[in-house]
């Protein structure tokens, strides 16, 4: 009796063994070839240096050339200052406040909103905006009964995007 629970525990622990052991290991390799996405227009290794900053911020604002004693004195302003980014706003500030600026009417914002925003796009980053920036920049300006083509304006010039090329 005694060998014949021997048996049946050895016969047990074979099976268990055999059940354990005829398992199929199951691996699965994907072959997925890398790809970098990116959207054409939107790389911009180069910073534009002080004057082309100011230069250029002034002729998107105004669609004239800036005169030469100003940009002198905006560009050592620049150079003069510890802070670039808070000298920056200033600048873009100075020039929005200023007779003489270009900036479409509210009622034309509103009338046509997602024009405005391509047109806007096109004229900071020179570039189409994508579909994503569309939407958010079309809805945010839906949406907000306060926001006035001056601030959206403020908004683009100030962006880290708008100091590269």
């Amino acid at each position: 009796m005694r060998t014949l629970k021997k048996l049946k525990v050895l016969f047990f622990a074979l099976v268990c063994l055999w059940i354990a052991s005829c398992k199929k290991d199951v691996s699965y390799i994907y072959d997925v070839n890398d790809t970098n996405v990116s959207q054409p227009g939107v790389s911009k290794p180069n910073v534009k240096s002080t004057l082309e900053f100011i230069s250029i911020a002034y002729s998107d604002l105004f669609g004239t050339t800036i005169g030469a004693g100003e940009l002198t004195d905006l560009s050592l302003c620049y150079l003069a200052f510890g802070d670039k980014k808070f000298i920056e706003d200033l600048i873009i500030r100075n020039f929005l406040n200023k007779t003489g600026v270009i900036i479409p009417t509210q009622s034309t914002m509103t009338a046509d909103v997602p024009a405005f925003v391509q047109a806007t796009y096109r004229k900071f980053y020179n570039r189409d905006p994508n579909e994503f920036e569309k939407w958010q920049v079309v809805n945010y300006i839906n949406s907000t009964s306060t926001i006035t083509p001056e601030l959206v304006y403020y908004s683009f010039m100030t962006s880290d995007e708008y100091r590269y090329y």
